[in-house]
């Protein structure tokens, strides 16, 4: 029987309430109300989680060049900045040993940039667009990207009250049709609409290099006083990962003797045991580490993906009906490790963009191109285009990469390349066999007793998130071929999700049906929505998919 669906039309749809879709609805706000000569639209802003700043994890420092534009009194708003940067420094590490850099990188020079909740903020964003008397509806998750005669007009949101087999249960409530004029997309790194809008609109990315992935994982500590001074920022090369694989870690001194600790580990790496979360578990062991953190007590975790690629990575920002803004349109730098200015400053420009298709009465890509030159005539465009090829730099290891920088700085982001190609993240992982040849080695990973009082297992952190999920309904992870996962990718990989996820949703079980063998076993209500195994698995036979919303990770501090 086909499912009736409530049909809502609105203005302009915004999906997700981060640092982008909100700058986009209150800049939107405040357009309007100065034009004596506009009305003010009707405005949805949808967001998966069950509140703003839910799926908010940073590390975070930021550039306030993006809030001051959006919100030049955003001092006097009592903006929740946690410290203004005080002190940096560079460290390289070996197993037991760290040496300091005799200078910072000019990418890291942080002078004038704030350590910061990012779910605070969020938080405080979604207060001021609230505020401007629109209202944002948590806990509304984006299923499907409606599209007709190649136009966006929507989206589709979650059917709620199904069991795992998909079958209406009693409290079943089918989801929405929301209508609007104009679709923005900022629903952060590689999500499941902007899959979408890539998928049916190939148009999107003809010509972008794929993006390139790291997972970023990181816990916050409260710390004994005096260990960290509030604003004092730390970064670290090298140790824990290979000379052959891209990363690093950072502590960031936060107020209230709280301390942002964290390790990103490149989605690129040969080895099919790669496991950022036992990586970030063996960061914390260092002694450089272990210093500020050890007598402390870890209060809150969390992991997401970060697009790192930059510049040449980044797709058509709009499309008939449709803008694309913040890590949805990859607005990060790599070289500086910020984004959180640049989808601030993506919202802005699509807001201005709104702003004239109002005026126009017209929504198509004639009058939606006006964001993409925007971009092209900004400061986020000259800050991105001047580190473009920074992690391609990288794709010969460290030292290499290290190099690259050098170079880059001095050519005005060229180096010694221009625009290097690269493949999808998944391609470089090598097979148990090829990682043998190659590195003369098995694929293994490094022992870890976890304590759970200073080193931790991935069940306990994800208790640390807040991760809530319904388990009688259908798994938003996808397997779209068990057989590949128990059989082939047995023999060949050795079952990489087991690894790469941060937090045990993937594990090889016995196989009750074949003795000796193994079976995938999901347990999805541990997923924290990081869309790592959707990136990384070699065969891409893992969709991640929206759950029902209100579902998730409930970062608080992060």
């Amino acid at each position: 029987m086909e499912v009736q669906r409530e049909v809502l039309e609105t203005d302009i749809l915004i999906v997700g309430a981060g640092p982008a879709g909100l700058a986009a609805a209150y800049k939107l706000a405040k357009l309007v109300e100065a034009d004596d000569g506009l009305e003010m639209p009707e405005i949805l802003v949808m967001e998966k989680g069950s509140y703003p700043g839910a799926h908010s994890l940073s590390g975070a420092v930021m550039d306030p060049r993006g809030l001051a534009e959006l919100i030049p009194d955003y001092r006097e708003k009592e903006a929740p900045l946690e410290a203004e940067v005080c002190s940096e420094s560079m460290h390289y590490l070996t197993a037991k040993r760290s040496f300091k850099f005799p200078f910072t990188p000019p990418s890291l020079n942080n002078h004038g940039c704030y350590i910061v909740s990012l779910n605070n903020l969020t938080g405080w964003m979604a207060q001021q667009v609230e505020a401007c008397g629109i209202d944002i509806f948590a806990g509304l998750a984006g299923y499907d990207l409606l599209i007709e005669d190649g136009r966006v007009v929507g989206v589709q949101t979650v059917d709620m009250g199904l069991d795992k087999e998909g079958q209406q249960k009693s409290n079943f409530e089918p989801g929405s049709v929301v209508k609007a004029k104009i679709t923005l997309l900022c629903e952060g790194v590689h999500g499941s609409l902007t899959r979408h809008a890539f998928e049916k609109i190939p148009s999107l990315i003809e010509g972008a290099l794929p993006q390139a992935y790291l997972t970023g994982v990181k816990e916050v500590w409260e710390v004994p006083q005096g260990r960290i001074k509030p604003g004092q920022v730390i970064h670290t090369v090298a140790w824990p990962q290979h000379c052959n694989e891209y990363g690093g870690g950072w502590v960031y001194g936060m107020a209230d003797n709280m301390v942002s600790v964290g390790y990103a580990v490149g989605l690129n790496s040969p080895d099919p045991t790669n496991d950022p979360h036992l990586k970030f578990q063996l960061y914390k062991t260092h002694p450089l580490i272990r210093r500020v953190l050890e007598g402390g007590q870890m209060l809150h975790y969390g992991a997401k993906t970060i697009p790192d690629n930059g510049y040449h990575s980044m797709p058509k920002l709009y499309h008939d009906g449709l803008m694309l803004c913040g890590d949805s349109a990859g607005f990060l730098n790599p070289a500086r490790l910020k984004g959180i200015h640049l989808a601030i400053k993506s919202g802005i420009m699509a807001a201005e963009t709104i702003v004239d298709a109002l005026k126009a009465g017209d929504f198509s890509s004639q009058t939606l191109s006006k964001y993409q030159q925007r971009f092209e005539n900004s400061w986020a465009r000259k800050e991105l285009h001047k580190n473009r090829n920074f992690h391609a730099g990288f794709k010969g290891g460290l030292w290499a990469g290290m190099f690259h920088a050098g170079m880059q700085i001095f050519t005005g982001g060229r180096g010694l390349f221009d625009r290097r190609h690269h493949e999808h993240d998944h391609t470089y992982m090598l097979k148990s066999a090829d990682f043998r040849r190659r590195f003369g080695r098995d694929p293994q990973k490094t022992a870890v007793k976890f304590d759970n009082e200073y080193l931790y297992d991935k069940l306990t952190d994800v208790y640390k998130s807040g991760t809530t999920h319904e388990e009688e309904q259908p798994a938003h992870l996808v397997i779209a071929d068990y057989d590949i996962c128990n059989n082939q990718c047995t023999e060949e990989y050795g079952n990489p999700c087991q690894h790469f996820c941060p937090a045990q949703v993937y594990e090889m079980v016995d196989d009750e049906s074949r003795p000796g063998k193994l079976k995938l076993q999901l347990t999805p209500s541990n997923c924290v929505h990081c869309k790592t195994c959707d990136i990384a698995d070699p065969y891409q036979v893992i969709r991640w998919v929206t759950p029902q919303g209100g579902e998730g990770p409930n970062y608080t501090n992060c």
